[in-house]
């Protein structure tokens, strides 16, 4: 009598208990939030409020298209950007199950019709393009909808003239797609040359994880990369290269602060100062007065490192639009 007790009580309580906490997840009812670095438990609506970083290690958790829209806009505002229809399956792909019902359970999941969502707004007061990739919608991965939703990013800042900034957290090509799925990375970058014939910025985010076809075109196209602390950015995995090579990588490779220390990438920005930076940036690249930075007369702003030390270039006096 006694073990039919303890096993239902296994079965009946313990997965609800397990539900109270959650991993990497932000957009999860649970009460609590468990690192995956250092393993603190923390409350939940306190993760939020620190813009899901968890406080005491500082890992960025990952976040949702909608949300990384939300905390890059002003008053987290912005409007869509129509995205045409492609074929959900053009290839009529089956592995474990069919591909129609993988994107059944992702747009369920997600409430996105695939794996980028683009809006216009502003950042810091500047018009901007943002496109966001969501890394539940099959593991942010690149078919041609996420394709035809990028390039459809880069033509509404070409048509608005606005800067194009792109947050990327990707697994890679799509493989249910096949080759249509690589052909977004040839016309993709068709887009970001016509970006900078027109001398329009256009900025990459780089966020855990990107890797793959991502990683093999736009976004390492970029005029400047960005990175959140500790993401992962690569083509192929550590362990997928240490396996090849048959050496032992180095202790961080192909983190973000590894590929910035290696000239890959041009700066790691924790998620409090992405916006800022990213209104500094742009107005600095369109030749605008300074966005971002508070305005003073003989020096950088308070708390502000000078732009030499930010690996930044001076403004002149015409870009910051002083006298």
């Amino acid at each position: 009598m006694g073990k039919e007790r303890r096993v239902s009580w296994i079965t009946d309580v313990a997965p609800k208990i397990k539900t109270l906490f959650k991993r990497d997840a932000p957009d999860t009812d649970s009460l609590w939030i468990k690192c995956p670095d250092s393993g603190q438990v923390v409350f939940q609506k306190d993760v939020e409020a620190n813009q899901w970083v968890i406080p005491g290690s500082g890992h960025h958790l990952r976040l949702s298209a909608i949300q990384r829209l939300t905390l890059t806009f002003d008053g987290g505002q912005w409007t869509d950007v129509p995205v045409p229809d492609v074929d959900s399956d053009p290839l009529k792909f089956r592995d474990t199950k069919r591909y129609t019902d993988r994107l059944k359970e992702a747009r369920t999941k997600t409430g996105l019709p695939d794996a980028i969502k683009v809006g216009t707004g502003t950042v810091e007061g500047l018009p901007m393009t943002v496109a966001a990739h969501d890394p539940d919608f099959i593991g942010g991965s690149l078919g041609a909808a996420a394709g035809e939703a990028f390039i459809r990013g880069a033509e509404t800042a070409i048509e608005r003239a606005t800067p194009y900034v792109a947050f990327t957290a990707s697994g890679g090509a799509r493989m249910q797609e096949g080759i249509l799925s690589l052909m977004q990375m040839a016309r993709t970058t068709v887009l970001i040359q016509r970006l900078r014939e027109r001398k329009l910025p256009y900025i990459v985010v780089l966020t855990n994880p990107t890797t793959g076809g991502v990683t093999a075109s736009y976004a390492m196209l970029g005029d400047i990369h960005l990175a959140e602390p500790g993401a992962l950015i690569g083509f192929a995995g550590p362990r997928v290269i240490g396996q090849t090579i048959r050496e032992h990588l180095p202790d961080g490779f192909q983190r973000a602060e590894f590929l910035r220390d290696h000239g890959m990438v041009d700066m790691v920005v924790h998620r409090h100062d992405l916006r800022p930076t990213l209104a500094r940036l742009c107005s600095l690249l369109m030749r605008l007065p300074a966005r971002g930075l508070t305005p003073v007369a003989d020096g950088p702003a308070k708390d502000e490192p000078p732009h030499h030390e930010a690996g930044l270039p001076a403004p002149s006096d015409e870009e910051t639009g002083r006298q």
